[in-house]
């Protein structure tokens, strides 16, 4: 199956467009943000798998099926119109991290064997992360914009050594979207354990 570059072009600007939105939408805890984050993945996944990245297209696919989670939950999880917001131990915190850390070196090991990888543990890092961050968004759990923060951040860093310049921007763009989100939901969160 080959696309014209005009039809690659507007998959790259949609994925783009639409993931921004994701993050937009989630900071304003607004359920959409579950179906712009499912396009902007499709695109995603396409794009990679075409480009052969298979990893990538199959972490794409997760995030189109955590968008359909995320939405049932942010459904399920509002009362009045207003989505609960949580949060989580610190021990579940340090607990994942953990399991996640090692997880990643055994996938960085993996990686180094081949060429394909720059970073490799960078790379595993914020693979694992997103994943802990993207389940902790759909959850409501108000860390995960720490976590955002901190994946973006490296993000970044990765992008910037790759030459990889708009990505870079993206990810700064997204740093502060996930600032943004981080102390609207926190204000939130306080809002309603004074009200509980």
């Amino acid at each position: 199956m080959t696309f014209r570059d005009g039809t690659l072009e507007f998959l790259n600007v949609l994925a783009l467009g639409t993931g921004v939105a994701y993050a937009v939408l989630a900071a304003r805890r607004n359920r959409l943000c579950w179906i712009a984050g499912a396009v902007s993945s499709v695109c995603a996944a396409v794009l990679s798998g075409m480009n052969k990245l298979p990893m990538q297209a199959a972490l794409q696919v997760f995030y189109v099926g955590m968008s359909f989670y995320g939405w049932w939950s942010w459904v399920r999880g509002s009362s009045n119109g207003e989505l609960a917001i949580g949060a989580w131990p610190v021990g579940w915190h340090l607990g994942a991290a953990v399991v996640l850390v090692g997880v990643s070196f055994c996938i960085a090991y993996w990686l180094r064997s081949g060429d394909a990888a720059a970073w490799p543990l960078l790379d595993s890092l914020t693979t694992t992360f997103s994943l802990l961050a993207t389940w902790l968004a759909a959850r409501a759990r108000l860390e995960n914009w720490l976590y955002w923060i901190v994946i973006n951040a490296i993000m970044v860093f990765l992008f910037f050594e790759q030459r990889v310049w708009g990505m870079a921007i993206l990810s700064l763009l997204l740093m502060g979207i996930a600032a943004s989100g981080y102390i609207a939901w926190r204000r939130r969160y306080r809002a309603q354990m004074v009200t509980a």
